[in-house]
């Protein structure tokens, strides 16, 4: 966005996560979880009138002789006190010399002094403005010393004596020097405003979405008007000069493309010459009006990948198609099972047309991250226990138990008329778990992924990125993603089941992390047969509810009523004990999906070789290792010779090179999986 300090100026290309809200009213607008959280729920008690370090903390009086690291720090401490006590200060005369700089600065009350007569304009009728100041004596001065090399501030003179009345609280905030517009009230200013918004339609829509009382916002009407014509003089002024940018960058931008296509076969794009097309995830250039669309998966090592991004502008149905028909060109016509979006219903149609046998999966986190923009003002205090509620009903595994919770939980709440109610329910066939558990999602769902994919955005997307830089930022990360893996650490055996020894040989370090915890949580099921090969799975302590299990011994098929391994690929605790029970010393090879494989790492044989000789060595130790607690465990002697001996040896291992073949032979290459 452009503020005055940017007029005459060109600013740098800003990037911003897109706040327009899916339900289609222009007006409604995001502000998504954890970013401005605590200014919300202040709304809830109270409206905005003091900021939160003076409500929080008392401030007292400041004191001849009292210590300050900087005259700021002294000037922000009188500035809350003044707050507090019903005027404001300013910045008067100050003092320097050649050897210490600037070494007195006054600060006085804000109606210290009177105002100069000025020269009457030469006008038939000059406005006569009234001054507030008054001869006021309150001030605070501040002297600059050296004390052990370092430079402090201390209070030399202070007086707290008005000759005026100190304004109340709904009036102090009102003071020229606390009247601040806030950058997120900046933008939806200027929204409303290149909308036809008239200012004071403009506060009142601000004072209906802040749920603050009319009049209580922290600038009046007259801070709105300055802004926005300041504003409007700096973008005409910049608008010329932002368009040739643009173009140049973008052309710069096609010649980068052009000239790594020619180097690197595997590298494709595409782009069209009409100037009104966009896709949209999470981001917007907001100074040349982009959009942008990024396309991951995940590989077998549980690691997002990049498949490709687009740079668009507008948010329509035909422009998501482009990109779609453009990905899956190249991707060579392959067409993803699953695709994961944000709510969009230009997407919604986009995906429908052009992937029709793909299953269409809102992301749950989006959903989550805009329910406080949605919910908390309406509800107020009972917020809390409606993200409660929600959480429990999107995690239903049945769809009539959803249907009937939803239905109770809207009339809990009266939220019968909500639009964004209205508009979870339409898309209600994308993000509950119990509409798409049948899903393959390679568990792309976890919190743990959906936070990788944001740190991945935030880190390519700096706040000043130009699309050239942006281009080598996206072609660094998808380098360091095809060729960087996971350490192929050792992880040791739990429950020294034969089936958790041959899936360590076979999965990958994260497959098996997770097939793992699932080995360990199947021991604690009761399976009672039912007959026809079908199992009653119970927990000993019932924190699970019960499942029905079914085996079929010719085809050695194993169903789950959970789906687990329908929706991540691996097998669930109950199957996995089911089997244990059937006497199965390693699980069927079709339980062990490739996308999970160790084999299906493009490393080089040598890769493979040094895998093996890194798992070798670590069941040796892991061996040795016991043996040699179960000996020192004997007597306290043999103990403390043990304790001695490798605390010596671990020192002198730490002092070895670590650069040899045997730790070079361990970098192997990550598998990018098909969609």
């Amino acid at each position: 966005m452009f503020s005055p300090e940017m007029a005459m100026k060109l600013p740098a290309n800003i990037w911003i996560r897109r706040q327009q809200c899916p339900c289609g009213d222009w007006k409604c607008y995001i502000r998504y979880e954890g970013e401005d959280q605590a200014s919300i729920s202040g709304r809830l008690v109270k409206s905005e009138t003091v900021p939160s370090q003076l409500s929080s903390e008392s401030v007292f009086a400041p004191y001849v002789g009292q210590i300050f690291k900087s005259d700021e720090d002294a000037f922000e401490y009188y500035s809350n006190f003044a707050r507090k006590n019903g005027f404001s200060i300013r910045k008067a005369r100050s003092t320097e010399s050649q050897n210490l700089g600037v070494y007195r600065r006054d600060f006085v009350c804000y109606r210290s002094g009177y105002n100069q007569p000025r020269k009457k304009a030469n006008v038939e009728h000059p406005r006569e403005r009234k001054s507030v100041r008054c001869g006021c004596d309150a001030k605070l001065y501040l002297t600059k010393e050296i004390v052990d090399g370092v430079s402090q501030w201390y209070v030399s003179q202070f007086s707290n004596v008005h000759n005026h009345e100190l304004l109340e609280d709904d009036q102090v905030r009102l003071l020229p020097a606390y009247r601040k517009i806030q950058e997120a009230d900046q933008e939806r200013i200027l929204l409303l405003s290149k909308a036809g918004f008239p200012v004071n339609r403009i506060l009142k829509v601000l004072e209906l979405e802040k749920g603050v009382q009319p009049g209580q916002l922290p600038f009046i009407e007259k801070d709105v008007r300055n802004f926005v014509r300041t504003c409007k003089k700096t973008v005409e002024e910049n608008d010329a000069l932002l368009n040739e940018k643009r173009e140049n960058e973008l052309l710069e931008l096609l010649e980068i493309c052009k000239a790594m296509a020619k180097r690197d076969t595997e590298f494709v794009f595409d782009y069209t010459r009409d100037e009104n097309v966009s896709f949209d995830t999470s981001y917007r250039s907001l100074t040349y009006g982009l959009l942008l669309g990024v396309w991951f998966g995940m590989s077998n090592h549980g690691k997002a990948i990049i498949f490709g991004c687009v740079l668009l502008q507008e948010e329509n149905s035909h422009s998501f198609s482009w990109a779609l028909q453009k990905f899956v060109q190249f991707m060579r016509g392959k067409h993803p099972r699953t695709i994961l979006t944000d709510i969009d219903s230009g997407l919604r149609d986009a995906i429908s047309r052009e992937l029709p046998n793909t299953k269409h999966v809102v992301c749950i986190w989006h959903i989550l991250s805009k329910l406080s923009s949605w919910f908390l003002l309406p509800l107020g205090l009972h917020y809390a226990d409606f993200k409660v509620q929600f959480d429990m009903l999107w995690h239903l595994e049945n769809i009539s138990d959803f249907e009937h919770q939803w239905d109770l939980l809207v009339a809990q709440f009266g939220l019968a008329s909500d639009k964004h109610i209205a508009l979870l329910y339409l898309y209600r066939a994308s993000w509950p778990f119990s509409f798409i558990r049948s899903s393959f999602l390679a568990r792309t769902l976890t919190a743990d992924f959906f936070q990788s994919l944001e740190t991945f955005l935030k880190r390519i997307l700096g706040a000043q990125t130009c699309l050239q830089v942006f281009f080598e930022q996206v072609s660094n990360a998808a380098y360091s993603g095809s060729r960087a893996k996971e350490g192929m650490q050792y992880l040791h055996i739990k429950t020294g089941m034969p089936i958790e020894e041959h899936a360590q040989s076979t999965l990958t370090p994260y497959a098996f992390n997770v097939l793992q915890n699932e080995i360990v949580l199947s021991m604690q099921y009761v399976a009672t047969e039912m007959g026809n090969g079908s199992y009653l799975l119970q927990h000993y302590k019932k924190m699970d509810v019960e499942r029905l299990v079914s085996w079929t011994q010719d085809d050695e098929q194993v169903h789950c009523a959970c789906k687990e391994f329908d929706h991540s690929g691996i097998l669930c605790r109950h199957s996995i004990r089911v089997l244990a029970v059937k006497n199965y010393f390693k699980l069927p090879d079709k339980y062990f999906l490739l996308r999970w494989r160790l084999q299906n790492s493009l490393g080089t044989i040598d890769d493979a070789h040094s895998q093996g000789r890194s798992e070798a060595c670590a069941q040796v130790f892991h061996s040795l290792a016991a043996t040699l607690l179960t000996e020192s465990l004997i007597s306290q002697e043999r103990f403390n010779y043990v304790h001695r001996e490798l605390s010596g040896l671990l020192e002198h291992v730490r002092t070895m090179p670590v650069v040899d073949e045997f730790s070079l032979n361990r970098t192997t290459v990550n598998e990018f999986n098909d969609p």
